[in-house]
């Protein structure tokens, strides 16, 4: 039982993405930092209350409601989110596309319903499997797949 769990741990995908856990935390930190060195108390030029604006609060009833800080916060998640997209995703999303582009297309993977007894059946079929009614291909798979229109 231990040595499953020995197994588990040392796979390399558990030990890569405590290592993205750990790089993740200390980057949110560096921009909450950068966030609140820089960015908020630009806001708080703009708005004209000189200072620091992540200890902005108003107060309801006794009651205080730091808004500066959600806003802060709200500032450091959404430059963290931009960051990550444009520096993480936005490139793996393209080399992704890079190596999908050249496999070839599988005939079988794209389904339809048969519109007679719904059941699912493949685009390019000419007949459902199920019921046997005749079903008309889907055009744009049968062109993807490099099979002809069927006859008419």
């Amino acid at each position: 039982m231990l040595s499953g769990f020995k197994d588990f741990i040392l796979r390399g995908n558990v030990i890569s993405m405590a290592i993205g856990l750990a790089v993740g935390a200390a980057f949110t930190a560096v921009v909450t930092a950068f966030s609140n060195a820089f960015v908020v108390p630009l806001i708080g030029l703009a708005t004209g209350s000189i200072g620091d604006y992540s200890k902005a609060v108003f107060v309801v009833e006794g009651a205080k409601f730091p808004y500066g800080l959600f806003i802060s916060a709200a500032l450091a998640f959404v430059i963290t989110a931009a960051v990550l997209y444009f520096c993480v995703v936005a490139p793996m999303m393209k080399i992704q596309s890079r190596f999908t582009r050249d496999q070839p297309f599988d005939i079988k993977a794209a389904l339809r319903d048969c519109p007679r007894c719904y059941s699912e059946i493949p685009a390019v079929a000419s007949r459902c499997r199920h019921c046997t009614s005749e079903v008309e291909p889907v055009p744009e798979v049968l062109a993807k797949a490099g099979l002809p229109a069927p006859r008419q």
